[in-house]
């Protein structure tokens, strides 16, 4: 059981180590963070989403999405047609210099999954997603379990 326990935790510590490191490394160019990556790559593929769907879409904070389109407003790659109601269910689109960056954060996810994806068939990688899913799911009830949400 602590083989497993150990495997587990550092394989999904160092998978989100490498990610993180990757991001902040591909991303250094465009002066973007994590979540500035996330908006950009959904928005760029979607076209428009809200603030709401990009935090379901990415499972992120709320307020960390929130300082990103804020950011990303300011700095011209996002731009809010209408205001719907509250803010945060209103359609954010990318900016002409949003897609340009968009495209190019796209290009550079597209080349990194690539890599990462060499020697795994499709079927595998089916079952390894299908598989974190569960345990995703599975550690969300745990989590909810001691009374607060995740």
């Amino acid at each position: 059981m602590t083989e497993r326990f150990q495997a587990f935790t550092v394989l999904i510590s160092g998978i989100n180590r490498s990610i993180h490191r990757i991001k902040t490394e591909e991303m250094s160019e465009f002066q973007l963070r994590s979540s500035h990556v996330s908006c950009l790559y959904y928005l760029y593929k979607q076209g428009s989403l809200t603030a709401r769907e990009i935090c379901d879409i990415c499972d992120e904070d709320k307020a960390n999405i929130s300082r990103a389109v804020k950011y990303l407003e300011e700095n011209g790659l996002v731009f809010c047609r209408a205001v719907a109601g509250k803010r945060y269910q209103s359609p954010l689109e990318l900016t002409e210099e949003g897609r340009a960056v968009g495209e190019k954060i796209a290009e550079k996810i597209d080349r990194v999954l690539a890599v990462v994806s060499e020697g795994i068939t499709e079927e595998e990688r089916s079952i390894m997603y299908k598989s974190l899913a569960v345990v995703n799911e599975n550690l969300n009830k745990l989590c909810d379990s001691f009374g607060g949400e995740q």
